[in-house]
């Protein structure tokens, strides 16, 4: 039986290449495990382990330290040996190791974090600070609008094509995750400012037609980053002190459904979440806010 005589880098494609043709993983999610890989490599190398395949339990115990001592997150480092124990269950399933070298690591102790939500006032805040007089902010308004009323993430919003969009219905055609198709509805307001912007900004930005929702100022696919940069952006003009991402107004529309009483597993269908565990985090939001609240108005609190 070999024992992982390629170098790192064709070892980590193969292995990617495989996760690409049998599960259909998203470009981000194999960036991610090809960022924890080549970090592990790197730490290997400089101790003369050419090889990720031949690397022992005492070799990544030694990445694991030096992990530690870069002060990385708990959560961080829980994905990174769930990616290694992938790497190397594959590297048996193929015979080309007979021992898992991570078998014996445990995963470190993680507290349940909850999402970071803001409140409906600041969401209205963050929506009205485009600048409606241009066509990017046109733009910028209906993608925050949508964003908000849909719950997408952000790579499912700036890859949306003109045709997922059924105005009539009131429904967007999203793919997500592992290239799973769901149907999300989305309100009135949203569609009014969709449709607004699409008579009056989209054909400013495209003047020549095209197939993406949202072009960028170049008529291409926005990035994740440009978007990103642009909600950081709003966040500042509408004075909201925390962090905002894209993320923060998906957490958000599932803040708000479910403070508003909505069915769990129809909030999981509209997030396009596998597990309905995943979505249960939801649940312990609206039950910390309230008790917030109490904390903070009841006279006894």
């Amino acid at each position: 039986m070999a024992n992982g005589s390629k170098p790192s880098t064709e070892e980590i494609d193969d292995y990617l290449e495989v996760l690409w043709l049998e599960r259909g993983l998203a470009e981000n999610t194999l960036a991610a495990y090809r960022r924890d890989l080549n970090f592990t490599a790197q730490i290997l190398a400089k101790h003369q382990v050419l090889s990720l395949l031949s690397a022992g339990q005492e070799d990544l115990l030694r990445v694991l330290e030096q992990r530690q001592r870069q002060q990385l997150s708990p959560r961080s480092t829980a994905r990174w040996l769930s990616t290694l124990k992938g790497f190397y269950r594959h590297g048996i399933l193929r015979q080309r190791i007979e021992v898992d070298p991570t078998a014996q690591i445990d995963h470190p102790k993680l507290g349940r974090s909850l999402p970071g939500a803001i409140s409906t006032e600041q969401v209205e805040a963050l929506l009205e600070a485009p600048d409606l007089d241009t066509p990017t902010g046109l733009r910028d308004r209906a993608m925050l609008e949508v964003l908000y009323a849909s719950g997408l993430r952000v790579t499912e919003l700036v890859t949306l094509a003109l045709t997922n969009v059924n105005r009539r219905q009131g429904v967007i055609r999203v793919t997500g995750k592992g290239d799973k198709e769901r149907l999300v509805p989305t309100g009135e307001t949203a569609l009014y400012w969709l449709e607004r912007y699409l008579v009056e900004a989209r054909p400013v930005l495209l003047p020549q037609g095209g197939a993406v929702l949202f072009p960028s100022r170049l008529g291409r696919e926005m990035t994740r980053q440009t978007f990103w940069h642009a909600i950081k952006r709003y966040a500042l003009m509408a004075g909201i002190q925390q962090k905002v991402s894209p993320h923060t107004l998906r957490h958000a529309f599932a803040t708000h459904l479910v403070d508003n009483g909505a069915d769990l597993r129809a909030v999981q269908m509209m997030l396009g979440h596998a597990d309905l565990s995943t979505t249960q985090i939801y649940t312990h939001v609206a039950n910390q806010r309230l008790k917030n609240l109490v904390l903070q108005h009841h006279p006894r609190g």
